[in-house]
């Protein structure tokens, strides 16, 4: 068999330069070691910070760029323990995606409870989204930051009756909730198999403005433009601790007027008394991606994917992937998806057994296909009890959390970056209105019970597509009718 690199933090973030940071307001650079080798070690800030951003992926540097565009004058530090883009920002699929971060009917519950009108608050909400991957692209456009970024949209494919049965209850969802049809429209199987000829598919659906980027060069691109702002970035700087005022870490304490945790998967790593910040507020949830070497033109004639449309199916252990710019494919899905105790993936290395069902689904998607593997990494999405996303903010400590994206992080990061500095600021804004700012997700179950519920739902996910491949099931079964209830994700 072919040998892979596994691990490595990502191809994306193998294959792209790290940002040139040299436009910091810090003079003094020394040399320090990290996961990637040298790096330049930015000293911290020895006065009082107006901001300090605790982590160094995309939230953080949303955050940071929209503040020094509203504050050139402020100071403005980030901070980050490995290297900018080290966790999902790094490691994702590279979907801008259109979907919310979390469960549409958890949502409209939670506002019809306290007296509003929660349909309208989630259509209002899912415009927002909408409205972050146009400004994302903008942003792009502005700084000159090339993202192999591709409006090609996302086209979920079904390969069986019971899956287009799904599609086809989410469409109508999908309509309720804010989308229009040109939005999102139904696909027949040959309108599918026109777009990406997977085996086997019986129909899809196609969200229009989803948008392919490369993940690494759109988080370190976004970098250097924050530096090039004079926005502070200090890597290799491990944060301990976060209370009203002051950052503690591991290179000594940061003073800040404000402070933002965007950690995201990495929150429990994080000790403080901050609403959305505790060990048991969320898990991070591994997902694993291997990605092709460059595929041969004739390969391409017979798969087509000339548009680099967002690809994903309708099983319940469901692929997200994608046609990369040079020419390869990157699949991903979650394989073994959770470590004991709330672990995290370090640099990346994904288990024998995760690769070779990743294998498996794409022979499964394109079989008789010789598509050898370049790379395999894995990372971490962050997902609450009730898998939706939440915007913290303590106007008396002055302390805000963003965390929770359960996956759709990279159009959401953008919009919660935004949100956090409304809250800050004390503007009352669309933004501040929508409903996961504040929402309360509970707590995660204590270990073991936490290890034994996901990776129990995720078998009983696994046992529920087989059941519908081998039948070929008109309607989505039982057991994972069950689980989807017992993992809250039934909408």
């Amino acid at each position: 068999m072919t040998t892979y690199r596994n691990g490595d933090i990502s191809h994306w973030m193998r294959a792209s330069v790290p940002p040139d940071l040299s436009g910091q307001r810090s003079a003094g650079r020394t040399a320090s070691a990290s996961a990637r080798g040298t790096r330049s070690r930015v000293p911290l800030p020895a006065e009082k910070q107006d901001l300090v951003i605790v982590g160094g992926g995309l939230t953080g540097l949303w955050a940071a760029y929209y503040a020094s565009l509203d504050h050139p004058d402020r100071a403005i530090t980030v901070l980050e323990a490995e290297e900018v883009g080290y966790g999902a920002s790094g490691r994702n699929g590279g979907w801008l995606s259109t979907l919310i971060p979390g469960n549409r009917a958890v949502y409209a519950k939670s506002v019809d409870a306290a007296g509003g009108n929660g349909t309208e608050a989630v259509r209002a909400f899912q415009q927002a989204m909408f409205t972050a991957i146009d400004e994302t692209l903008a942003v792009l456009g502005t700084e000159g930051i090339d993202a192999h970024q591709t409006q090609g949209g996302n086209l979920k494919v079904a390969q069986t009756p019971a899956g287009m049965e799904r599609i086809r209850a989410t469409y109508r969802s999908d309509l309720t909730y804010g989308y229009s049809t040109d939005d999102v429209r139904l696909l027949d199987a040959a309108e599918a198999r026109a777009r990406v000829n997977v085996e086997g598919a019986v129909g899809g659906i196609l969200y229009a403005r989803t948008t392919a980027v490369d993940p690494a060069l759109l988080t370190r691109g976004l970098a250097a433009a924050v530096a090039a702002r004079g926005v502070r970035i200090c890597e290799g700087t491990r944060v301990r601790h976060i209370s009203k005022g002051t950052v503690l870490t591991d290179r000594g304490p940061v003073r800040g007027t404000t402070v933002l945790s965007c950690l995201e998967a990495y929150s429990g790593t994080v000790t403080g008394d901050a609403p959305g910040l505790g060990a048991r507020q969320l898990v991070p949830v591994n997902s694993s991606i291997i990605v092709t070497e460059q595929l041969p033109e004739e390969t391409w004639e017979r798969i087509g994917w000339q548009g680099r449309e967002c690809l994903s199916d309708a099983a319940h252990t469901f692929v997200y992937a994608q046609r990369t710019a040079d020419g390869r494919i990157a699949i991903g899905g979650r394989g073994s998806p959770y470590a004991y105790n709330s672990g995290t993936p370090g640099s990346g290395a994904v288990d024998r057994r995760t690769v070779a069902q990743l294998r498996g689904k794409l022979a499964a998607l394109f079989p008789g296909i010789d598509m050898p593997i370049a790379h395999a990494w894995r990372g971490a999405i962050g997902v609450t009890r009730d898998w939706c996303a939440g915007i913290h903010f303590d106007p008396d400590t002055r302390v805000g959390v963003a965390r929770g994206y359960a996956g759709h992080g990279v159009t959401a990061t953008q919009l919660a970056a935004r949100t956090l500095l409304d809250r800050a600021e004390g503007r009352s804004t669309p933004r501040t209105a929508l409903p996961w700012n504040d929402h309360d997700s509970g707590l995660w179950e204590p270990e073991p019970l936490r290890w034994l519920g996901v990776h129990a739902m995720y078998r009983l996910f696994e046992v529920a597509d087989g059941w519908e491949q081998y039948r070929r099931a008109g309607r989505t079964s039982l057991i994972a009718r069950f689980g989807s209830r017992l993992a809250g994700l039934h909408e």
